[in-house]
């Protein structure tokens, strides 16, 4: 992939916080086709490289958004 970080479409979508997660990774595909929303619950690992096709939307246990979906890995604070 190239180290171009302009992505083409919406790249984050902080009105889907507090969304089911199925909803809002649908939600993602759905208004920008050029991009694979990914479920994460919380406490997960994920490659904290930058894509401009991946989104990953970050779940509680209850299966809720807790950050706002977007291209960048949430960092946690440890």
């Amino acid at each position: 992939m190239s180290s171009d970080t302009t992505c083409q479409g919406k790249s984050s979508w902080p009105e889907l916080l507090g969304a089911e997660g199925k909803v809002a990774a649908a939600t993602i595909e759905k208004e920008n086709p050029l991009v694979d929303a990914r479920i994460v619950p919380d406490g997960s690992v994920v490659p904290l490289d930058f894509r401009c096709d991946r989104v990953w939307v970050w779940v509680d246990e209850r299966g809720n958004c807790f950050s706002s979906p977007s291209n960048w890995a949430r960092m946690q604070k440890y």
